[in-house]
């Protein structure tokens, strides 16, 4: 399936998920004679109730639905449907206030009745959840506290929601549609309790092992974990997962990094992680022997979903070099004889993680490594500046076409890449990104 087909699906399904229960209140016996926009507000309500729920479902991180487009997409679908989200519920409070100007009051608190208020809270709850994701980093919300909040302020707005809905009851008065919502209420609690319990659970099984943590140019760590008691996880080289160290995995205290190791018998990971901010600033300090948790693999960034290439091109920038590293390797391990190219981008020479293993696995393969330096050396003779359509010129194969490219780096680095391979002949089909991120 091409990506616009992939994407018509997902589209569709997303759309008949929403509209599903809408359809039942329709079929349903309700109260007429209020007017279309009096009955567009209360659908858009209903409507954004159940695209409150579909918010979770994305975040939940079931494997399977993830594995075909990777969850690092599905997170950013995420946090763009919650601008539509907050779109839609804003319509259906505003639209009877605009109807009705007396319906304004339910906006002061102690002035209107407590289903009123719970559909005021609820509402407010969404908006300090969206202003708070989407304005983390200039809020300088670490990034544990605010997991804690999202997951708090989430959680109150849909149970909130429900209470201003059922109780207000004036479009669930029938058996059918209270049994609707009820099985909807449900099944987003059960959502919930696999996220913050079953899962820890199970992760609680599989611990790992501090067993090494060695120093990397430009500010970066390799953390090597081994796992405790079990045989660890397959995964695909350039994949993903998430780590807590030295916490329950209770305590919400996981962070995403790329796998920069190959797979390889005994389930033996490396991440590697550059100081960037909260706890990736303390890395360097964390004890041998510590205990670490590892829920993984995602993502769907890897050679072996594309096994058809004449060869790969890596463009990796800062620490977006780490899954390309676990792809060389993988293609190491298995003697590959294909011709790759590597793209480096970096702001100096001794800023660059990785680089005496990316020149060790050079000699292994058939690789070209190009780096690409914003302030190089006086003695540099590669390439100066930022990745551009002459650079890529210069060293792109003349059958480009029949490669693959895995971009991995800053999201405007990213951006510019694609439109650069795009422009450069290359299909779009072929081009793999890592959007990595995800919050």
């Amino acid at each position: 399936m091409n990506v616009v087909l992939q994407g018509a699906f997902w589209l569709a399904l997303y759309l008949a998920l929403v509209l599903g229960p809408l359809a039942v209140l329709i079929l349903a016996p309700s109260p007429g004679g209020a007017g279309f926009w009096w009955d567009f507000a209360m659908g858009m309500g209903f409507a954004g109730l159940v695209m409150m729920g579909i918010q979770f479902l994305l975040t939940a991180r079931f494997r399977r639905a993830t594995a075909p487009c990777g969850i690092d997409l599905v997170y950013y679908v995420h946090r763009y449907l919650a601008y539509a989200l907050v779109g839609v519920v804003l319509a259906h409070a505003v639209i009877p206030m605009v109807i009705n100007p007396a319906l304004r009051s339910a906006f002061v608190p102690f002035t209107v009745s407590w289903p009123m208020t719970a559909g005021s809270a609820s509402l407010l709850c969404l908006l300090a959840l969206v202003v708070s994701s989407a304005g983390r980093k200039r809020l300088r919300i670490p990034y544990e506290a605010w997991r804690v909040a999202h997951l708090a302020l989430g959680v109150a707005a849909v149970a909130l929601a429900f209470v201003h809905m059922i109780s207000v009851g004036h479009y669930t008065a029938t058996p059918v549609v209270r049994a609707l919502w009820l099985g909807i209420g449900l099944s987003l609690l059960g959502i919930v309790l696999w996220l913050r319990v079953i899962r820890p659970w199970r992760l609680l099984r599989t611990p790992y092992r501090v067993t090494e943590v060695r120093p990397e140019l430009g500010s970066s760590w390799t953390v090597v974990l081994e796992p405790v008691g079990h045989d660890g996880f397959a995964f695909e080289p350039g994949q993903f997962a998430w780590v807590t160290i030295g916490r329950s995995p209770f305590a919400m205290q996981e962070h995403p990094f790329s796998i920069a190791s190959a797979p390889a018998p005994g389930g033996r990971l490396e991440f590697t992680i550059k100081e960037l901010g909260d706890f990736t600033q303390t890395v360097g300090r964390i004890p041998v022997g510590e205990r670490a948790y590892v829920d993984g693999p995602y993502g769907a960034f890897s050679i072996d979903r594309q096994p058809d290439a004449a060869g790969y091109v890596f463009i990796g920038g800062g620490i977006g070099i780490a899954p390309m590293t676990s792809m060389l390797r993988a293609l190491a391990g298995r003697g590959d004889r294909r011709p790759h190219l590597l793209f480096a981008a970096h702001s100096r020479w001794d800023r660059v993680p990785l680089r005496d293993e990316v020149r060790a696995l050079a000699e292994q393969l058939d690789l070209k490594r190009i780096h690409v330096l914003e302030e190089p050396p006086e003695d540099w003779s590669g390439e100066r500046g930022r990745i551009d359509a002459d650079i890529l010129e210069r060293h792109l194969p003349d059958d480009r076409g029949n490669f693959h490219y895995f971009v991995c780096g800053p999201v405007p680095m990213i951006r510019a890449v694609e439109r650069l391979l795009v422009d450069a002949g290359v299909p779009r089909s072929r081009i793999h990104t890592e959007l990595f991120d995800l919050a």
